[in-house]
């Protein structure tokens, strides 16, 4: 009996491992997997390419600048930066996800721009002001727009005696003509029919909950404080962000936000991915206002890479 215990014993464990490997291997199968990408200091030298074999990534605001070829979605809820986008041609690349962007018939552009001065005036207005940021129209049969009223913003330069006025810019309108093909989409659609208003990072994370239904979503760059006693954001300094030498942003309402997400998606997993998680600063350290939350989970970046294998060259 125990000679042919010890025959039969490594074969039939074999047998277990195999069906443990091929176990893990489905369950990995039909895991599906979000990164959702934020501007936070902490995801500099992360590879976001490594991220692409494993899972959606969705990214916010002026990441396409620098990462277009490694996002699968872009989120952006401020007029500015979301024109800028489309302005780019993202939206003709990957999916593209804006506040309040409502797509109006190409044959009513003409009245809404109208505002009671001739055409060569304004023309000579355009070239001094630039007051309304446009992209090509060609052939397109739809636009989005966004900003005060024409008529407001001349009226505004002309009291102004003809002089050059320097915050001209924040009182232009935004005009996008749609172009083909289009991937741009209301981020209405996809919050209940109502826009929560909410900023482009929950924002972003809420979407791709809606559209992927993932198994697990990690937050990485969602730093939310700084390390300093200023902005914590990649793209602090350039166009439709603030100077890099402001104070941080208040957090309270992306915490809020994001937990409104968890407990919204409670059947996710959520990691809140730090490069270091120790405790050692306000961005490596758990977020007070989360605590409690079932669902999340706190990791860095060697944990993660143990979790996506095979492993992140971090």
């Amino acid at each position: 009996m125990a000679r042919y215990f010890d025959e039969e014993w490594p074969k039939e464990e074999e047998i277990l491992r195999i069906g443990l490997e091929q176990s893990k291997r489905h369950k990995r199968e039909r895991m599906t997997r979000v990164f959702c990408i934020g501007n936070g200091t902490s995801r500099l030298g992360l590879d976001l390419q490594t991220l692409k074999p494993h899972g959606k990534v969705y990214g916010c605001n002026a990441i396409y600048r620098e990462e277009l070829d490694k996002i699968d979605a872009l989120i952006g809820v401020d007029h500015g930066i979301m024109h800028e986008i489309y302005h780019a041609g993202v939206a003709q690349k990957v999916p593209c996800y804006f506040r309040d962007w409502t797509k109006v018939p190409a044959y009513t552009y003409e009245m809404m721009m109208d505002s009671g001065i001739d055409k060569l005036e304004m023309e000579e207005l355009q070239k001094k002001h630039n007051i309304i940021i446009t992209n090509e129209r060609g052939d397109s049969t739809e636009y989005v727009m966004h900003g005060s009223k024409l008529s407001g913003i001349v009226g505004i330069i002309k009291k102004d005696g003809g002089t050059e006025k320097k915050n001209i810019s924040h009182g232009a309108i935004k005009v996008s003509w749609i172009k083909t093909p289009d991937y741009s989409e209301t981020i209405t659609e996809y919050m209940d029919n109502k826009d929560k208003g909410w900023s482009a990072g929950p924002t972003a994370g809420w979407i791709a909950c809606k559209k992927e239904t993932p198994s697990e979503v990690f937050l990485i760059g969602h730093d939310l404080d700084s390390t300093h006693k200023k902005v914590n954001n990649i793209f602090a300094g350039t166009k439709h962000y603030v100077s890099k030498e402001m104070h941080p942003t208040p957090s309270i309402n992306w915490k809020r936000q994001w937990k409104d997400l968890f407990q919204s998606f409670n059947s996710i997993k959520f990691y809140k991915v730090n490069r270091y998680n120790d405790g050692r600063d306000d961005v490596n350290k758990p977020i007070e206002e989360w605590k409690g939350v079932k669902n999340l989970d706190y990791i860095d970046y060697t944990e993660l890479a143990e979790k996506i294998k095979p492993a992140l060259p971090l």
